[in-house]
């Protein structure tokens, strides 16, 4: 028997971010991967290198 994957959870995924490196050394940051997605098909993969993910930085409240 098959085993079938459930969602657990409806929130968005954003525990990671997504640098996009170019050809030219040139990088962007998405925080999700649609957009990453989207600019990499634009391009067809012409000019792009690739995606590294990244831990997002978690953010502090108060003072530093």
């Amino acid at each position: 028997m098959t085993q079938s994957f459930k969602l657990h959870c409806e929130k968005p995924y954003d525990r990671h971010d997504y640098k996009l490196v170019y050809d030219n050394g040139n990088e962007v940051i998405f925080d999700n991967y649609e957009s990453v997605q989207l600019t990499w098909f634009q391009h067809g993969g012409n000019f792009l290198s690739h995606v590294e993910v990244l831990d997002k930085q978690k953010q502090t409240k108060g003072f530093k």
